[in-house]
């Protein structure tokens, strides 16, 4: 786990921060869920798309 010079675990620190934070609602919870899946379509999207255009100039 990453350290800071403090000695306190960094992921934990961010973990209790994300406790601490009032719940979101229904909607938000779903608009933040959504973000996560644009994200990764996008990143899928991307990767075909560097990959298709190595396979494009092995060809020629």
């Amino acid at each position: 786990m990453t350290k800071n010079k403090s000695g306190v675990d960094k992921n934990l620190m961010n973990v209790v921060e994300q406790l601490e934070q009032r719940p979101v609602n229904r909607h938000q919870a779903q608009q933040v869920q959504q973000q996560r899946n644009d994200h990764r379509h996008q990143d899928a999207l991307n990767h075909d798309n560097t990959e298709d255009m190595s396979v494009l100039s092995d060809k020629e």
